[in-house]
């Protein structure tokens, strides 16, 4: 069998930048078996699947897998298979709008632009957050080997995929982290969560506005370089804590400098109250998967 594949850097305008997924297109004669085997080959923090709807409101079904597991949504994945898709030809967008179909539900997504400046969006899900206790907070907080900003108690954002995030007191605090990924890797499986993500702010009027790690050890990744979901878990984070109005109609955040992989996250607020994630994306590579 082979398949067409391209390789998409998602939150870049520039390639080798930005965090790659694969995207493994006309995957329908794929089992999850064969899938999961593809995905800890790439070794990528993602790997996608595009498949035929079994939902008419439909464009395309994403499957979507880590090295180590199927996950029911990300956000970095979403983005990056839609420009994948249109570039090949296999969806196109209605009035600016597709919609995927994946094991989370149906998502909606938002494209403007064209080629490397095309810019794709979709609204952050609904999700269930939980403030972590006083312990859960210590062991936390030794992990991550940095005091953490006390006046917004870590949370438990819960989007279909699951983050701990936590504020830190500043964006250089976020850049010197050097978390211990053994201890942390219990302590995710205990909460069922992908991993941790940590953030802090730039000083006031600065562009990009916060900086962002996300560490996932349980996934098979030690950091992941740009991440979707993570940055739309922040931006809960902000709302429900209150400080998401500080940032007016939205913000940029940075991501991935760490890793050598840096890239940008645009978060819009809209007048609704709603939160959408954007970002661009480049292609790669663009070939034939053989196996």
């Amino acid at each position: 069998m082979s398949f067409r594949c391209k390789w998409v850097d998602v939150f870049t305008d520039r390639p080798f930048a930005g965090n790659p997924v694969a995207v493994v297109l006309g995957a329908d004669e794929l089992d999850g078996a064969q899938m999961q085997r593809i995905a800890n080959w790439t070794n990528l923090s993602e790997t996608t699947f595009l498949l035929r709807p079994t939902r008419p409101e439909a464009d395309y079904r994403l499957r979507i897998f880590t090295p180590r597991e199927e996950v029911p949504f990300a956000g970095h994945p979403t983005l990056g298979s839609a420009h994948a898709a249109i570039e090949a030809g296999i969806v196109t967008p209605r009035e600016g709008t597709l919609v995927q179909e994946c094991a989370f539900g149906l998502v909606p997504i938002a494209v403007t632009g064209e080629r490397n400046e095309r810019l794709v969006s979709f609204e952050v899900p609904a999700s269930r957050v939980r403030t972590l206790d006083a312990r859960e907070i210590a062991e936390l907080e030794a992990i991550l080997g940095a005091p953490l900003d006390r006046t917004a108690e870590p949370r438990l954002v819960d989007m279909g995929i699951r983050w701990t995030v936590a504020r830190l007191a500043d964006a250089a605090t976020v850049l010197q982290l050097r978390p211990d990924l053994v201890r942390m890797a219990p302590f995710d499986r205990a909460f069922g969560a992908a991993g941790v993500i940590a953030f802090g702010p730039y000083p006031a009027g600065s562009d990009p506005a916060i900086e962002v790690r996300a560490f996932t050890p349980t996934h098979g990744v030690a950091e992941d370089p740009v991440c979707g979901s993570g940055n739309a878990s922040v931006a809960v984070f902000l709302r429900e804590t209150g400080a998401l109005g500080a940032y007016g109609g939205g913000y940029r955040a940075s991501q991935g400098s760490k890793v050598g992989r840096d890239g940008r996250i645009r978060i819009s607020i809209q007048p609704d109250g709603s939160i959408h994630l954007a970002g661009q994306c480049v292609t790669c590579v663009d070939g034939t998967l053989i196996g």
